[in-house]
Formats: C-alpha cells, sequence, structure tokens
C-alpha cells in the first residue's frame, strides 16, 4: 500500500535543507509506520534528490514523524535552477512510498 493511505505531510524549507513531515491519519497507525518509514528507506526512496544525511525526529504524542533531509534543494532557493526550489513536491513523492499493509 501506498504511505498516502495511512498519513499525510507537509514540507518547509530552509537554505539547502528540507523538513517532511509524516503524520498518520489515525495514531494507530504510528508503531506501524515507525518500522517501515525510516530514514534510509526515505533516503532511497527519493534518490538523487536528497544527497546528504536524513534524520528522523519522532512526535509520538501527535502520530508524526519529520524528517530533516540535507542537501535537498540544489544549494537552497536562491541558488537552485529546480522548478520547485522550495521542495514542496518532495512530500507528494514521498506518499509513494510503499509500506506492507497492517495485519
Amino acid at each position: 500500500m501506498k504511505l498516502r493511505e495511512l498519513a499525510h505531510s507537509r514540507t518547509g524549507d530552509k537554505g539547502n535543507t528540507l523538513n517532511v513531515s509524516v503524520i498518520c491519519y489515525d495514531g494507530r497507525d504510528y508503531g506501524h509506520l515507525l518500522q517501515h518509514v525510516t530514514p534510509e528507506r526515505v533516503k532511497a526512496h527519493l534518490g538523487d534528490v536528497v544527497r546528504g544525511e536524513v534524520i528522523r525526529y519522532e512526535l509520538p504524542l501527535i502520530g508524526a514523524m519529520n524528517f530533516v533531509l540535507k542537501e535537498a534543494l540544489g544549494g537552497g532557493v536562491t541558488r537552485s535552477l529546480a522548478i520547485d526550489a522550495h521542495g514542496k513536491s518532495v512530500s507528494s513523492a514521498l506518499m509513494n512510498l510503499e509500506v506492507p499493509a497492517k495485519d
């Protein structure tokens, strides 16, 4: 199943760093997503978009995770030639990540 079936996302940028949240629709899915939406999988899924480290911050009280993607904006908004220099489409791309269905 696609991650978008269990969660939604928002993004924000600062320089060449992008923050991407993963927010569960239902808090009961949080543990399942912690197992399957890891920094390694996020980086692999986004491919060449993320050239640096991926750090995950866990927010269990609100059923969310925040991923900090370093070197993800082609140098930053004022330096990038990308059509989406702010990286807003990255959240949509992440929602295509395949996760196993819950038992």
